[in-house]
């Protein structure tokens, strides 16, 4: 799942088990939050303290997405369902500009606004 919020962009998938090294089996139990930006994950886990708080950020410089959590999926749950009830705005890509991200982040949700788009007028 890919996501963005307002506090940054996090692509969500299971965790592989064991290290979570490939060719692993995934955990169905388990997540992986990835950012691209590690910030994204701090502001994440400083706004969901109570349920993130514990979850190291680890960097892997050079993959595809350099910073990652591990959370359980209940923990996720909870998060989402959070994001989703903290909506208070009309117009996304407004809120974030409104808010304490980076110019980067919100020229982006422009970007990818624009390709969405693009991909509507196809269809």
């Amino acid at each position: 799942m890919w996501l963005f919020t307002k506090y940054g962009f996090y692509s969500v998938v299971c965790a592989r088990q064991g290290d979570g090294g490939y060719g692993q089996p995934i955990d169905e139990n388990r997540l992986m939050v990835r950012a691209r930006l590690r910030q994204h994950l701090e502001a994440l886990r400083t706004r969901f303290a109570a349920v993130l708080g514990d979850a190291e950020i680890l960097a892997f410089p050079g993959s595809d997405y350099a910073f990652r959590i591990f959370v359980p999926k209940t923990a996720w749950v909870t998060v989402a369902a959070e994001l989703t009830d903290e909506i208070a705005y009309d117009n996304f890509k407004a809120e974030v500009a409104r808010g304490d991200a980076s110019q980067s982040y919100e020229a982006a949700l422009h970007d990818v606004w624009n390709v969405m788009n693009r991909l509507q007028k196809r269809a």
